[in-house]
């Protein structure tokens, strides 16, 4: 399993930031892997919606099925997915109130495919990227919310 943290602040209401991460029609506005929204539940993000997303890293495309599995709102969220070859990821952000804006703590845990080989391949192949890729998606959502 190979996790990855993230945190920033953010000047825009907590109530605000959550409502924008959480929304499936924002996703290309500042994750930087996220290609497109396949398919989503209606309505608004509640525990048990359910959205497939394509998403990309170092130029391959690929798709997870994802499931709202816990959801406070204004507060957390984590979402689990399922992705090719049996991969799995875990995505979960907690929100809090700090300064008169929101701290945003962020993070992803995902398990490739194929056991110990499976893992000790992602290692050399994905490196670092997971990382980068999760703090420039803050600092792009940091400069969505606080421009708006």
């Amino acid at each position: 399993m190979t996790l990855v943290t993230a945190t920033i602040d953010i000047d825009a209401p907590r109530e605000k930031v959550f409502e924008t991460m959480l929304d499936p029609g924002h996703l290309d506005e500042w994750v930087t892997i996220h290609r497109k929204v396949n398919d989503a539940d209606g309505g608004r993000p509640r525990e048990g919606y359910e959205m497939e997303q394509t998403l990309c890293l170092r130029g391959v495309n690929f798709k997870v099925k994802w499931k709202l599995t816990e959801y406070e709102p204004g507060r957390s969220a984590t979402w689990e997915g399922r992705g090719p070859a049996h991969s799995y990821a875990r995505t979960a952000y907690k929100l809090s109130d700090r300064g008169g804006g929101t701290h945003f703590e962020y993070e992803n845990e995902f398990r490739a495919p194929g056991g110990f080989l499976g893992k000790a391949a992602s290692r050399v192949i994905v490196g670092g990227v997971p990382q980068r890729e999760a703090n420039q998606s803050l600092k792009q959502l940091k400069t969505l919310l606080e421009k708006a």
